[in-house]
């Protein structure tokens, strides 16, 4: 292995961990807010980086349609803090008024230039969802359950599962739980959009009778969904505030 490859190696491995990081998973932009921030933090002690920040579409294509990041790009030294705000455009009162959309901020970190020979250095870029929620399906500030949750169903179709999401809000599911509380290790983590339906990446027959789907609320907090299934539909019979953590099923 010649010098240049090993040089390219090590800076792989110590470009795992971003320099920096955003204060938050998600962000809520309420119609009728003039802005909203996302606290940057530069770990790295010893570097200043640049940070590029753009948003994305749900195609993720970049767009300026809808919400402005100011600033674009800005210089952030050694163990600094900053902030980026994000300031709705005109155009956002096109998205649709009777449910949220969703967007993407995206937070690019361009480090310095090295002085040494043969080094090369990788840009790392962090992703957030960014919903957009208009002002006839407001949330309470201090909510940590999303309204309607208990209106979600599963439907049997098959050997799996559909879900069906009539409310107003994207649900983020991140795990699935079988009857005896066990986490299920095949379940693929899906976003099911506002009114819609998707299909679960795990087998009824894993999920049992009594299954368990948990989601992220708008803290990015886990909150769980007990369902009760009769015949080919389960629906949901119990909402937790708090969710324990378990081990995968093996």
């Amino acid at each position: 292995m010649n010098k240049c490859m090993v040089s390219m190696l090590l800076v792989f491995a110590a470009s795992t961990n971003a320099a920096l990081t955003i204060d938050r998973s998600r962000l809520i932009l309420n119609e009728g807010e003039r802005s909203i921030s996302v606290n940057v933090e530069n770990r790295n002690q010893h570097a200043p980086y640049l940070a590029q920040a753009w948003m994305e579409d749900i195609n993720e294509a970049k767009s300026n349609h809808y919400i402005a990041v100011l600033p674009p790009l800005q210089r952030v030294e050694a163990g600094a803090k900053t902030k980026v705000r994000l300031q709705p455009l005109p155009n956002i009162t096109a998205l649709p008024q009777d449910r949220e959309s969703v967007l993407f901020f995206n937070l690019r970190e361009i480090p310095p230039k090295s002085d040494q020979p043969n080094v090369f250095s990788l840009a790392l870029q962090s992703r957030i969802k960014v919903f957009y929620r208009p002002k006839g399906i407001a949330v309470e500030s201090n909510t940590v359950l999303l309204p309607g949750a208990r209106e979600i169903t599963l439907t049997r179709q098959g050997d799996g599962y559909a879900i069906h999401n009539p409310t107003p809000y994207h649900f983020s599911f991140v795990e699935a739980r079988d009857a005896g509380n066990r986490a299920i290790k095949r379940f693929t983590p899906v976003m099911v959009p506002p009114k819609s339906t998707d299909n679960l990446s795990v087998l009824a027959s894993e999920m049992g009778g009594s299954p368990t789907l948990v989601y992220l609320n708008d803290f990015g907090s886990q909150r769980a969904l007990l369902f009760s299934c009769d015949g080919k539909t389960c629906r949901v019979s119990e909402e937790l505030g708090k969710v324990k953590v378990v081990m995968l099923d093996e």
